[in-house]
């Protein structure tokens, strides 16, 4: 790789002639001076050289440089593992380009401007890429052009099986997940990718699969994780429910330096006040009625761990002041106890409330406020993201038409416009609950108004066109079925209310623990574990 060339002919970057000890003329042989700054200068371009390499070859995108004379110089290792070792071949002849030069070439194209922001495509062999070029200078003066690639065979591929296999279902739902995707997110990645020496390439691609959507407010979201997730700094989730404060902390942990250790979740609001201290921070043997032995309280058990309090803004001043404790101090003290035992721990919290006003009016400490808000990400609510929800829409369906096995393929225009105007007070919760009665109810492949039922709808007793719908239903098929349907609505129901906690939503329907998971999974309602 020439302009890449480590050793003594290196000093050929530096004006005049090459040199080496012994070599100089006779008035600069006894030079030292002049000698260490060669050396120096030498030491100076084997380093920058090595940097640059490295960088290049951990890149997960194709790396080329081509000469003026269309001669391939260098491939990094991603590019060589796809095309082979094509260095020193003609890039036309290599690329299986019929042309030469190829047309919109970029070596042609770097001759006339430095570079370029559009997006090229095309097809090598029998691999679909998209590419960038830049003009790029070699140590030694010479005018080189960088292509970036990256490979989309995947996405051709996925894209061909869609169109083959859902028509018109999956034909509304890309052109709305195209029209809202490639606009924006292709050309703001590709225009990352042309700069190289940017290291925000692979993190992108990293979150794809975790939060559903490519809104603005989702990707500020996603850069906020990544920037807070490797820190011990003290995080509260504020946010409507149902926009996924969970599912936030689940992240933030997975991408911590914490991430092998222990992950604790507790609903602050799921426990009986006089039960929260216990099982926060565990008590000594006597210390009520039925401690016969010590126990380890989550913060004890999740030592050198991650810890979740979702809905913080409920607990009392006691428990308030135990808190602070714990986040001043890292001790906490077991019930029953005069001890303080160490722990460390990072706190995760989350409220639908707002704190701030609490604060204020005095039902939240000020001092605790301000521990936990070191960093507060705000999830919007869904009626603020609305370029979400076909996106969310899709998962759904995907998801439940597994879990149900039902063969849902098509979805109206109608329906999805209905859902685009909702407001989605529950948020991306509600979303999934209309997606998952709809999917459990439809009869065919495609789900109809008959089947949609938002939470207001349900909700309403009054609205006699909606009793009339349920009632003409309800007679329209065996009663064991209606029963059915009855029964998975009120545990789908009964396990929002109270976020999924199992024992409180089978104590409420009094349910033995046994019976209420077989419904639970005879209902579609746990999900699938891959």
């Amino acid at each position: 790789m020439g302009n890449f060339k480590t050793g003594g002919s290196a000093v050929r970057n530096f004006s005049g002639p090459a040199y080496r000890p012994g070599e100089l003329p006779g008035e600069l042989t006894d030079d030292k001076a002049m000698k260490t700054e060669i050396d120096n200068a030498h030491r100076e371009v084997e380093r920058l050289s090595r940097n640059r390499v490295a960088l290049f070859e951990v890149m997960s995108d194709m790396i080329f440089l081509i000469r003026g004379d269309f001669v391939i110089e260098y491939m990094n290792a991603s590019a060589i593992a796809t095309f082979g070792d094509l260095r020193g071949r003609f890039c036309h002849d290599a690329l299986n380009c019929n042309e030469a030069p190829c047309p919109e070439c970029p070596v042609e194209q770097s001759r006339a401007q430095q570079n370029s922001n559009e997006l090229f495509e095309r097809k090598i062999g029998e691999v679909y890429v998209e590419y960038n070029y830049v003009a790029f200078q070699g140590y030694l003066g010479e005018q080189l052009v960088m292509v970036v690639m990256r490979d989309i065979s995947r996405r051709k591929k996925q894209e061909a099986e869609l169109a083959a296999m859902h028509g018109n279902i999956e034909s509304v739902l890309h052109q709305k997940i195209e029209a809202l995707h490639e606009s924006e997110k292709v050309r703001q990645e590709l225009s990352r990718e042309v700069n190289v020496l940017k290291r925000e390439l692979d993190r992108f691609g990293q979150q794809q699969d975790e939060m559903v959507g490519e809104s603005r407010k989702l990707r500020e979201l996603r850069e906020l994780i990544h920037h807070v997730a490797d820190s011990d700094a003290t995080i509260l989730i504020t946010g409507e429910s149902g926009t996924g404060k969970e599912l936030v902390a689940d992240i933030i942990h997975r991408r911590s330096g914490r991430q092998d250790k222990a992950f604790l979740k507790f609903n602050c609001a799921a426990v009986a006040e006089s039960l929260l201290e216990s099982d926060l921070f565990g008590y000594e043997r006597g210390a009520f009625t039925g401690a016969t032995a010590r126990r380890m309280g989550k913060f004890e058990v999740a030592d050198n761990g991650t810890i979740f309090l979702d809905e913080i803004g409920d607990i009392s001043p006691r428990m308030q002041a135990a808190l602070l404790r714990v986040l001043q101090n890292g001790e906490i003290v077991r019930v029953g106890g005069n001890e303080a035992v160490s722990t460390n721990v990072r706190v995760i919290t989350a409220t639908n409330s707002d704190l701030a006003v609490a604060v204020e009016e005095k039902r939240f400490r000020r001092d605790l406020y301000y521990r936990l808000n070191v960093i507060n990400i705000h999830l919007p609510p869904l009626r603020e993201r609305r370029e979400d929800i076909v996106p969310l829409i899709t998962h759904f369906i995907k998801k439940y038409r597994t879990a149900f096995k039902k063969e849902i393929d098509y979805l109206p225009n109608r329906i999805i416009d209905r859902l685009l105007q909702y407001d989605w007070p529950g948020n991306i919760r509600e979303l999934e609950n209309v997606i998952r009665r709809a999917v459990l109810l439809a009869k065919d492949n495609v789900i109809t108004e008959k089947e949609l039922a938002f939470e207001q709808n349900i909700s309403c007793g009054g609205d006699r066109k909606e009793a009339a719908l349920i009632e003409k239903r309800m007679l329209e098929q065996p009663l064991k079925d209606t029963i059915a349907e009855l029964e998975a609505k009120i545990l789908a129901t009964a396990v929002d209310r109270y976020e999924g906690n199992p024992q409180a939503v089978a104590r409420i329907l009094g349910l033995g623990k046994t019976t209420f998971y077989e419904k639970m999974k005879r209902y579609g309602l746990i999900p699938n574990k891959k």
